[in-house]
């Protein structure tokens, strides 16, 4: 399971960074060249679909990137208070005996 989320994480990845450089930029970017040959959608429309998959993209990659962490093989998630469970408080040697003499008035 783990293989496959990593799997689908790159590939999001890939389309992610080919959708950003067909965005157009201030200064025209690649989307200018496609804008000119889109008659069917027209420009508005282009920029409006590029944006979506952007966003589609980008959350689907954090999505995938969680969820193989979740999936990893051998891992267990654990609470800070799991380890304080598992190991008994230990007083050094002696150290009980200290605090029954300090109690009974420092004998």
């Amino acid at each position: 399971m783990y293989s496959f989320f990593v799997v689908l994480a790159a590939i999001a990845a890939v389309a992610l960074a080919f959708i950003v450089l067909i965005q157009e930029s201030k200064g025209g970017g690649l989307a200018s060249g496609f804008a000119s040959s889109n008659q069917i959608m027209g420009v508005r429309k282009t920029t409006d679909i590029v944006e979506k998959a952007t966003w589609t993209l980008a959350g689907l990659l954090v999505a995938f990137s969680v969820l193989s962490t979740f999936t990893l093989p051998g891992s267990e998630v654990k609470s800070a208070t799991d380890d304080m469970k598992e190991q008994p408080t230990q007083l050094p040697q002696g150290a009980g005996q200290n605090a029954a003499q300090q109690a009974q008035g420092g004998k």
